[in-house]
């Protein structure tokens, strides 16, 4: 009798047989794509983070304690172990908080006044068409790719022979205008359906009433994006506060930080404790507005 020659398995047989093994790989290599994307964002955090946890525990320790766990490193420099808010007394009696109130009064009515200013300009260079319209929004561009201290000496020329230097004036109104933010309301105004406005028009609104009833209302989200880019130029700014006011009474918060260095001695704890208020501002108006701020951003640019 003829022996069978053993059943040569079929390729649906051999794919099942094999199937385990390619979907277990196809499970892994994700997995192992998220934990060292994992691990890559949290060596980054760390590396960003480990600063600033020094920079806020120096600021509660004495002045001759700040390196004293720096040099060799150890995790006391993290964990103070000498706490004491020094520091914190040393800025409460200085000029500082006089320069905190100026900063924020700065950058409150800058906020306030820039976004009326560069809001009108958006409007206008998104919905009228006149001549040298692109050419002139061409050079609102330039003017934020222009480095501040190319115009400082300009500007400096200026404000003193308005006799404006030593005054709000002086800190205020150089940063009003701003091209970004021209650049950011425009964009989002050119998104505007312009069927609305034509309706608005035809109800009989002039272009001022639409602009404060129509487009106004529903510009929250570059409005936030606006106000956040004209309050950190002013509170980070250091070098034209600098030049324009030699006065206390008109001092910014980030000239003020400088005062605790020294020929001789360096304030590095004042310094930190100053830095810590310094930041806590604007860190927690990002954290709160950083939704708007985020969804303005990514519109900016979809629109020709």
């Amino acid at each position: 009798m003829a022996q069978e020659s053993p059943r040569q398995p079929t390729a649906s047989e051999i794919g099942r047989a094999k199937s385990p093994r390619r979907s277990a790989g196809r499970v892994v290599g994700p997995i192992a794509g998220k934990a060292l994307a994992y691990l890559a964002l949290i060596a980054v955090s760390v590396a960003t983070l480990l600063p600033l946890v020094w920079s806020v525990a120096s600021s509660f320790v004495p002045l001759n304690d700040i390196y004293k766990y720096a040099v060799p490193f150890s995790w006391h420099a993290f964990l103070p172990t000498n706490f004491t808010l020094q520091a914190y007394q040393d800025l409460w009696a200085s000029s500082y908080p006089r320069s905190l109130f100026n900063t924020v009064l700065v950058c409150a009515v800058t906020v306030v006044a820039g976004i009326a200013i560069n809001s009108l300009a958006g409007f206008a260079f998104a919905i009228f068409t006149f001549p040298g319209k692109r050419v002139l929004f061409i050079l609102v561009l330039i003017t934020f790719l222009v480095p501040f201290e190319v115009l400082a000496l300009p500007l400096f020329v200026i404000i003193n022979t308005l006799h404006l230097d030593n005054s709000y004036q002086a800190l205020i109104l150089p940063a009003l205008a701003n091209g970004i933010v021209v650049f950011l309301f425009r964009q989002f105004f050119m998104d505007t359906p312009r069927e609305l406005l034509e309706a608005a028009r035809i109800d009989g609104l002039g272009w001022f009433g639409v602009y404060m009833r129509i487009v106004i209302p529903i510009s929250t989200p570059v409005m936030v994006s606006a106000g956040l880019v004209l309050f950190l130029s002013q509170w980070q700014a250091f070098f034209w506060p600098l030049l324009v006011t030699n006065s206390p009474n008109y001092q910014m918060v980030q000239v003020a930080l400088s005062n605790f260095s020294g020929q001789y001695v360096t304030k590095w704890n004042d310094i930190f404790a100053g830095s810590v208020i310094a930041t806590i501002v604007p860190l927690v108006l990002l954290l709160a507005l950083q939704r708007h701020y985020v969804r303005t951003i990514a519109r900016t640019g979809l629109t020709d």
